[in-house]
């Protein structure tokens, strides 16, 4: 899918549609999330509207709160589900997004883990079959709030 501003393809809308894959932990009418495929610690995960926006800015006003309701919830799994301390929860508008997409991270936090300021370790998952796993409980733990 192209985006209506560029015209060029957009890694975020083509998950959306199934031409790309990912770890989907989050299937809503309006939000999508999915892991990390570069995550900065197991469990990484980015929430994406479903109408494609750039930034903030651009998402429509009604669907402000409902997204972020998804945010909150994916944060209250990362603490419930991974065993976290709490969570890293932040989006870039322009500047630092990697995809000219819409997206939250919703990151597993805990004491000494690592992360200071913007230099961030990342760490990949040590198989497919890991992620899927990953994705899978903390779906299972989105789905139980419902």
């Amino acid at each position: 899918m192209a985006d209506s501003v560029s015209g060029k393809s957009c890694v975020f809308c083509e998950i959306l549609k199934g031409e790309r894959p990912a770890h989907v932990v989050l299937d809503a009418p309006d939000a999508l999330a999915f892991l990390d495929a570069r995550p900065l610690f197991k469990g990484h995960t980015l929430l994406v509207p479903r109408t494609h926006v750039e930034t903030l800015p651009d998402l429509p006003a009604d669907l402000v709160g409902p997204y972020f309701q998804h945010a909150q919830r994916l944060a209250a799994a990362m603490e419930s589900v991974l065993g976290a301390a709490g969570s890293f929860v932040a989006m870039n508008n322009r500047i630092s997004q990697s995809v000219p997409h819409l997206h939250v991270h919703v990151v597993p936090r805990n004491r000494k883990d690592g992360l200071r300021g913007f230099f961030w370790p990342r760490h990949k998952y040590d198989s497919d079959a890991e992620a899927a796993d990953y994705a899978a409980r903390l779906s299972t733990a989105l789905t139980d709030q419902i």
